[in-house]
Protein backbone atom coordinates (compact mmCIF):
# COMPACT_ATOMS: atom_id res chain seq x y z
CA UNK A 1 0.00 0.00 0.00
CA UNK A 2 0.93 3.56 -0.75
CA UNK A 3 0.10 6.61 0.94
CA UNK A 4 1.06 10.14 2.02
CA UNK A 5 2.63 10.62 5.22
CA UNK A 6 4.61 13.03 7.11
CA UNK A 7 7.86 14.41 6.22
CA UNK A 8 10.40 12.62 9.11
CA UNK A 9 11.77 15.43 11.02
CA UNK A 10 15.63 14.63 9.75
CA UNK A 11 14.31 14.47 5.84
CA UNK A 12 16.72 16.30 3.50
CA UNK A 13 13.12 17.64 1.73
CA UNK A 14 12.37 19.28 5.28
CA UNK A 15 14.21 22.78 4.42
CA UNK A 16 11.57 22.93 1.39
CA UNK A 17 8.39 21.97 3.43
CA UNK A 18 8.84 24.86 5.69
CA UNK A 19 9.83 27.25 3.31
CA UNK A 20 6.66 29.41 2.12
CA UNK A 21 5.23 29.04 -1.21
CA UNK A 22 7.09 25.44 -2.15
CA UNK A 23 5.02 22.69 -2.23
CA UNK A 24 5.78 19.60 -0.94
CA UNK A 25 4.45 16.13 -0.38
CA UNK A 26 5.69 12.92 0.96
CA UNK A 27 4.55 9.16 0.16
CA UNK A 28 5.69 6.09 2.13
CA UNK A 29 5.29 1.85 1.68
CA UNK A 30 6.74 -0.88 3.62
CA UNK A 31 8.47 -4.29 2.86
CA UNK A 32 9.20 -6.50 5.08
CA UNK A 33 12.66 -7.16 4.19
CA UNK A 34 15.84 -4.69 4.42
CA UNK A 35 16.43 -2.67 1.72
CA UNK A 36 19.57 -0.30 1.83
CA UNK A 37 19.26 3.13 -0.46
CA UNK A 38 21.19 2.26 -3.15
CA UNK A 39 18.71 -0.69 -3.91
CA UNK A 40 15.66 1.42 -3.72
CA UNK A 41 17.15 3.55 -6.23
CA UNK A 42 18.31 1.23 -9.00
CA UNK A 43 14.40 0.11 -8.27
CA UNK A 44 13.37 3.26 -8.40
CA UNK A 45 15.09 4.76 -11.45
CA UNK A 46 15.24 1.33 -13.03
CA UNK A 47 11.35 1.25 -13.27
CA UNK A 48 8.93 0.01 -15.65
CA UNK A 49 6.87 3.42 -14.86
CA UNK A 50 10.21 5.74 -15.02
CA UNK A 51 11.59 4.50 -17.96
CA UNK A 52 8.99 5.95 -19.68
CA UNK A 53 9.99 9.26 -18.21
CA UNK A 54 13.39 8.09 -19.13
CA UNK A 55 12.71 8.37 -22.96
CA UNK A 56 10.98 12.07 -22.34
CA UNK A 57 14.00 12.97 -20.58
CA UNK A 58 16.38 11.56 -23.57
CA UNK A 59 14.66 13.68 -26.05
CA UNK A 60 14.59 16.81 -23.83
CA UNK A 61 18.32 16.84 -23.63
CA UNK A 62 19.23 15.37 -27.19
CA UNK A 63 23.32 16.04 -27.28
CA UNK A 64 23.42 17.12 -23.80
CA UNK A 65 25.95 14.89 -22.15
CA UNK A 66 23.82 12.66 -18.86
CA UNK A 67 24.78 10.12 -16.82
CA UNK A 68 22.25 7.71 -17.49
CA UNK A 69 23.81 5.35 -14.88
CA UNK A 70 22.14 5.55 -11.20
CA UNK A 71 24.38 2.85 -9.37
CA UNK A 72 27.31 5.55 -9.10
CA UNK A 73 25.18 7.95 -7.83
CA UNK A 74 23.67 5.42 -5.11
CA UNK A 75 27.34 4.32 -4.44
CA UNK A 76 28.60 8.00 -3.66
CA UNK A 77 31.02 8.04 -6.42
CA UNK A 78 28.79 10.23 -8.91
CA UNK A 79 26.82 13.64 -8.03
CA UNK A 80 24.45 13.48 -11.25
CA UNK A 81 22.10 11.16 -12.71
CA UNK A 82 20.32 12.01 -16.15
CA UNK A 83 18.22 15.60 -15.56
CA UNK A 84 19.13 15.91 -11.86
CA UNK A 85 22.25 16.69 -9.16
CA UNK A 86 22.80 15.82 -5.46
CA UNK A 87 21.56 18.24 -3.69
CA UNK A 88 22.20 16.27 -0.38
CA UNK A 89 22.78 13.39 1.81
CA UNK A 90 22.45 12.08 4.40
CA UNK A 91 21.94 8.37 6.69
CA UNK A 92 19.64 6.16 4.22
CA UNK A 93 18.38 9.41 2.18
CA UNK A 94 19.01 11.45 -1.12
CA UNK A 95 17.45 15.10 -2.30
CA UNK A 96 18.39 15.57 -5.94
CA UNK A 97 17.77 18.76 -7.76
CA UNK A 98 16.34 19.14 -11.32
CA UNK A 99 18.60 20.93 -13.56
CA UNK A 100 16.44 24.21 -13.82
CA UNK A 101 16.48 24.35 -9.85
CA UNK A 102 12.89 24.24 -9.19
CA UNK A 103 11.79 20.55 -8.39
CA UNK A 104 13.61 18.19 -6.04
CA UNK A 105 13.00 14.53 -5.30
CA UNK A 106 13.61 12.96 -1.94
CA UNK A 107 14.40 9.19 -1.76
CA UNK A 108 14.89 7.66 1.34
CA UNK A 109 14.57 4.39 3.52
CA UNK A 110 13.93 3.72 7.49
CA UNK A 111 15.10 0.33 9.34
CA UNK A 112 11.17 -0.57 10.90
CA UNK A 113 11.40 -1.84 14.56
CA UNK A 114 11.23 -5.67 14.51
CA UNK A 115 12.11 -5.81 10.75
CA UNK A 116 11.82 -4.79 7.13
CA UNK A 117 12.30 -1.33 5.38
CA UNK A 118 10.27 1.70 5.29
CA UNK A 119 10.39 3.41 1.55
CA UNK A 120 9.96 7.22 1.02
CA UNK A 121 9.36 9.25 -2.00
CA UNK A 122 8.92 12.89 -1.82
CA UNK A 123 9.22 15.99 -3.76
CA UNK A 124 9.44 19.79 -3.77
CA UNK A 125 8.28 22.24 -6.29
CA UNK A 126 10.14 25.71 -5.34
CA UNK A 127 9.40 28.77 -7.27
CA UNK A 128 11.52 31.49 -8.23
CA UNK A 129 12.97 33.95 -6.00
CA UNK A 130 9.58 36.38 -5.06
CA UNK A 131 7.54 34.26 -6.94
CA UNK A 132 4.30 32.03 -6.10
CA UNK A 133 4.08 28.80 -7.56
CA UNK A 134 2.78 28.99 -11.28
CA UNK A 135 -0.82 28.34 -11.82
CA UNK A 136 -0.42 25.16 -14.35
CA UNK A 137 1.92 23.95 -11.29
CA UNK A 138 -0.84 23.89 -8.72
CA UNK A 139 -3.31 22.84 -10.90
CA UNK A 140 -1.31 19.63 -11.64
CA UNK A 141 -1.22 18.81 -8.28
CA UNK A 142 -3.27 16.09 -7.89
CA UNK A 143 -2.00 14.45 -11.34
CA UNK A 144 1.47 14.91 -9.83
CA UNK A 145 0.37 13.26 -6.39
CA UNK A 146 -1.09 10.32 -8.81
CA UNK A 147 2.04 9.63 -10.74
CA UNK A 148 4.69 10.01 -7.18
CA UNK A 149 2.16 7.12 -5.76
CA UNK A 150 2.20 5.12 -8.97
CA UNK A 151 6.52 5.47 -8.95
CA UNK A 152 6.78 4.70 -5.77
CA UNK A 153 4.58 1.47 -6.26
CA UNK A 154 6.51 0.46 -9.36
CA UNK A 155 9.58 0.75 -7.39
CA UNK A 156 7.86 -1.42 -4.79
CA UNK A 157 7.10 -4.12 -7.27
CA UNK A 158 10.69 -4.41 -8.57
CA UNK A 159 12.44 -4.71 -4.83
CA UNK A 160 9.72 -7.93 -4.28
CA UNK A 161 10.17 -8.84 -7.56
CA UNK A 162 13.50 -9.00 -7.45
CA UNK A 163 13.38 -11.19 -4.26
CA UNK A 164 10.94 -13.74 -5.53
CA UNK A 165 14.03 -14.29 -8.22
CA UNK A 166 16.56 -14.63 -5.60
CA UNK A 167 18.18 -11.56 -6.06
CA UNK A 168 19.31 -9.65 -3.19
CA UNK A 169 16.94 -7.13 -2.22
CA UNK A 170 19.73 -4.20 -0.82
CA UNK A 171 22.94 -3.54 -2.20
Amino acid sequence: MIRACTLPADALLQRYAVRAGCYTDCFETALPQKVALPAFLDAFYGSWLFGLEKRVLRAHLRGKPANWDIAPVAAGTAEAYAAWTVEGRGDGQILMCDLGGHTRSYLAVEEIAGGGTRLLFGSAVVPRDGHDLPWLVRATVPLHRFYARSLLRAARARLVQGCLDGRPPSH
